[in-house]
């Protein structure tokens, strides 16, 4: 039966007493229009309240459970998908925008049972020499074409390397014939120079963690086949710190998931997030800047970033990588290999004194450990990568070291 909110009809209501026993109460008109009228009020209220909470609802985000990986502007800004995806693109599109990019002065060279990317400029017939270039983890030998560039204007024919595993390389699975050690590492680039016919001695240039202290262990042990050797912000102590990064890969489950973090080399990269959010005070930012003044541009940032989310491999490969590594045996090997009286070639240490991985006090301590053919030179402006945040000034100090 239809009623008017004007005129309800009469309604009984049951009510039950303390003693349970139930009474029945008969509702006037009156009675009944105000008790429909309360509770069409406090229905309208509560529509009211469902309604700004469906609201709220649908403006925060669901519970991510790999926030700790995806939750920040940089990841965000990278491959969390918009909110209209066939006007921007999904993953799938940015690597069809993205793959062809980065490989400038590139080729794929077959060395032994594995194919390296390789970059090279320059002259074989070069008078002024060969210079190898070797970078560390998680990067590639990308951070290296504009330095390489313009060394081989000034006449040196130069190579750069993306190590097995990593950037453009090979990166075959744990167990299959690569186990991602030190000696395997150093095995595979005695091939790789073999194979590049690249002539002894050469100048040698090494950069970052993991596979770039290999390229100093290296060294260490082919002293003869090295004319003059510059590294740029490497751990080169025993007090050396370990990033974050490298901590996390050693744990177990997280390293798997921290490894799968597509931005995670251009984060390790920056010394600040590549953007900053317009809702950060101002002096929060200068703050940040003054900290490095360099971030990643998108069209680089594409590049370190491209192997990550083109497949797995490269985050298990540097997971392998970092959890079969003895950090702290291989700086007793740098430190002891490069000290006076074991060492006699000619050293730079180029250092963007801005690195927020590694302070100043390692390379002063390191040069202090063999005064006498160790040179440093302090890169102000640059970060971790000098080569990558202030290339300009590297070339000028390889070029007067050179």
């Amino acid at each position: 039966m239809a009623c008017s909110l004007l005129s309800p009809p009469h309604l009984s209501f049951p009510i039950t007493s303390p003693s349970s026993t139930n009474h029945t109460v008969k509702a006037t008109d009156s009675t009944a229009t105000a008790l429909f009228t309360g509770v069409y009020r406090r229905s309208r209220r509560a529509a009211t309240v469902v309604a700004k909470a469906s609201e709220k609802d649908e403006d925060t985000p669901a519970f991510n459970p790999f926030g700790f990986v995806t939750d920040n502007p940089s990841s965000r800004s990278a491959i969390q998908l918009p909110e209209s995806p066939a006007e921007d693109g999904n993953v799938g599109q940015m690597l069809y925008r993205i793959e062809d990019k980065g490989k400038d002065y590139g080729s794929y060279i077959k060395s032994g049972k594995f194919r390296w990317f390789v970059r090279e400029t320059g002259s074989p017939d070069s008078r002024r020499g060969t210079i190898v270039f070797l970078h560390g983890a998680p990067t590639q030998s990308y951070s290296y074409r504009v330095v390489m560039s313009q060394m081989a204007e000034f006449g040196f024919h130069c190579f750069a390397p993306d190590w097995i595993g990593f950037g453009f390389s090979d990166k075959p699975q744990p167990g299959y014939g690569f186990d991602y050690t030190e000696k395997e590492f150093h095995d595979e680039f005695d091939i790789l120079l073999d194979v590049l016919e690249i002539k002894s001695p050469i100048f040698l240039v090494i950069q970052g963690f993991l596979v770039g202290s290999y390229g100093l262990t290296w060294a260490v042990k082919n002293q003869s086949r090295i004319m003059k050797l510059a590294i740029l912000n490497t751990p080169l102590t025993v007090s050396s710190p370990i990033p974050g990064l490298f901590q996390q890969l050693r744990i177990p489950l997280f390293g798997e998931f921290t490894c799968q973090n597509a931005v995670m080399a251009e984060r390790f990269i920056e010394a600040v997030l590549r953007t900053y959010s317009s809702h950060l005070p101002s002096y929060i930012i200068l703050a940040k800047l003054m900290i490095s003044s360099y971030a990643l541009k998108m069209e680089k940032a594409d590049v370190y970033r491209l192997p990550y989310l083109a497949s797995s491999g490269p985050g298990f490969a540097l997971l392998e990588a970092a959890r079969k590594a003895n950090f702290r045996d291989v700086s007793n090997q740098i430190a002891a290999g490069f000290a006076s009286g074991r060492w006699d070639k000619p050293i730079l240490v180029a250092w963007g004194i801005s690195d927020k991985y590694l302070p100043q006090s390692v390379a002063e301590e390191f040069q202090k450990g063999n005064p006498t053919n160790i040179k440093l030179k302090l890169i102000e402006g640059a970060g971790h990568m000098p080569q990558e945040d202030w290339p300009e000034k590297v070339v000028e100090a390889l070029r007067v070291f050179f």
